[in-house]
């Protein structure tokens, strides 16, 4: 059962990853990062 168990974490784990990579492509979603990125740059400061 354990291995099983695995099995299907890992599976579900790569779908997850493949999703987020196919996400992160798309320019409205890599102008958000960018966005959300100088705001907790300029938060530290």
């Amino acid at each position: 059962m354990a291995f099983l168990g695995k099995a299907i974490r890992s599976g579900v784990a790569l779908k997850v990853g493949t999703m987020l990579l196919r996400q992160a492509q798309k320019p409205e979603n890599q102008r958000k990062a960018r966005e959300l990125l100088a705001k907790a740059k300029n938060r530290k400061r």
